[in-house]
């Protein structure tokens, strides 16, 4: 048995694509500290492995590679899955856990700064695994699906998406007749965008920011570009550090919802020659371009904690720019021809991930637990119309009620007449 299992391991070796095996033993050591603090995913995990829901099925995950998703591979694998991961983002890629993944079985396509050539040459080798479903971030794995490895349709069941901005582009498919097979919109459940988008965001920016920086927030300016639930949970935060905030929005309701809230409201012109911090938050390209750059004040820092690198426009930041340099880890220094300095923090990647380690794992304990769950939904309801379909209520509630119980909370339950009111007009 231990050869059978000694040549397994040596096949997935062979087949992963990954930096330094050697790496292994650090990666573990913070699988095991997030799993301590993970108890809905501990329990999915125990439910997985006696039930077997994957049994038989290869799932590829493309998703931030770090220990809190390691340990959600590692979970839908203990499900008896046969399990292959690759990057969403290659500067979140930590190469430790990515190798603690395949010493415990699972095949890996990454590595920490892949070019663009090496990040699209792990998502193929990963769909070369031929998944019978998918757990993305960002719509990737979806979009080259679709596009240059279509002979894989037949094959995929089915997936989860993690992102706002992989929704909307999912969404975008399925309008125009393209989406071939279902995907559940993981974002939109309510147990992960009231709770990973805002408080989850809301920290790990700012964590991130400020490891990177070690500057001081309060008393500055924080202009948040984008006042969804994440950037709910950024202007939160920023306050809490006794920063003043502005808002900037293109939707007029959550215009007036950040004004009731205690910020100010200003168009992007307006607030650009008064913050320190810009933070975009919008899952749109461009939102930061020139004409907002040059009228920045020195030492101006701008951050990105949407999903994809084209927020804040780096062509218009380096066509201003006489000179740029690495002036810190992370931190890339542009001089504009009057000598003002405008600070680019993580290449403008999600910065909560690519300077840190992502969400607190009591966080993402909820979000992964919803992903489990939308796959075990996926095996068990194969005949799935081809759209973007929400997470059902009842998965909804059962990670919520995990949660509570993993804290000790009860809450009340409605009485019989109390449901039949409700359900009355009579009355």
């Amino acid at each position: 048995m231990g050869l059978i299992l000694y040549n397994r391991w040596r096949c997935i070796m062979s087949e992963s694509t990954i930096r330094d095996i050697k790496l292994a033993a650090g990666g573990q050591r913070k699988i095991d500290w997030v799993r301590q603090f993970m108890p809905v995913l501990n329990s999915l995990n125990k439910e997985f492995a006696k039930g077997k829901p994957f049994l038989g099925k290869k799932i590829v995950l493309c998703l931030h590679l770090e220990a809190k998703t390691a340990y959600l591979a590692l979970t839908i694998q203990a499900g008896g899955g046969e399990v292959a991961v690759v990057a969403s983002n290659p500067l979140s890629t930590q190469d430790d856990v990515v190798a603690a993944l395949v010493e415990n079985g699972i095949r890996a396509h990454a590595w920490y700064g892949a070019t663009e050539e090496e990040y699209k040459e792990h998502i193929h080798k990963a769909l070369d695994f031929e998944p019978d479903f998918i757990i993305d971030d960002g719509g990737d794995l979806v979009s080259t699906i679709h596009t240059t490895r279509r002979e894989l349709l037949a094959k995929v069941k089915g997936g989860a998406e993690e992102t706002t901005t992989g929704i909307l582009r999912l969404k975008a498919m399925a309008k125009e007749g393209q989406l071939r097979f279902p995907m559940i919109a993981v974002n939109d459940a309510r147990s992960k965008y009231l709770f990973d988008n805002r408080y989850g965001t809301g920290q790990s920016v700012w964590d991130a920011i400020l490891r990177t920086t070690n500057l001081v927030v309060a008393g500055k300016t924080v202009c948040i570009v984008g006042y969804g639930w994440c950037g709910k949970g950024v202007a939160l935060r920023s306050r809490g550090l006794g920063a003043k905030v502005i808002i900037c929005e293109i939707d007029p309701v959550k215009a007036n919802e950040a004004w009731m809230d205690g910020h100010e409201v200003k168009p992007l012109r307006e607030a650009a020659p008064n913050a320190d911090y810009f933070i975009t938050v919008t899952g749109n390209k461009d939102v930061i371009r020139k004409e907002h750059m040059i009228l920045m004040k020195n030492g101006a820092i701008l951050a990105n904690a949407g999903h994809f690198d084209v927020e804040i426009s780096k062509p218009d930041l380096t066509e201003l720019s006489v000179s740029k340099k690495l002036v810190r880890a992370n931190i890339e220094e542009f001089v504009l021809q009057d000598g003002r300095r405008i600070y680019l923090l993580a290449e403008g990647r999600l910065v909560n991930l690519a300077a840190g380690d992502g969400h607190p794992a009591e966080v993402m304990d909820m979000s992964f637990a919803l992903q489990a769950l939308a796959l075990d939904y996926l095996v068990k309801n194969p005949d799935l119309d081809h759209k973007v379909h929400n997470v059902p209520e009842e998965i909804d509630y059962k990670v919520a009620f995990m949660k509570l119980n993993s804290l000790g909370l009860n809450i009340d339950t409605l009485t019989l007449e109390q449901k039949k009111y409700l359900a009355a007009w009579q009355e």
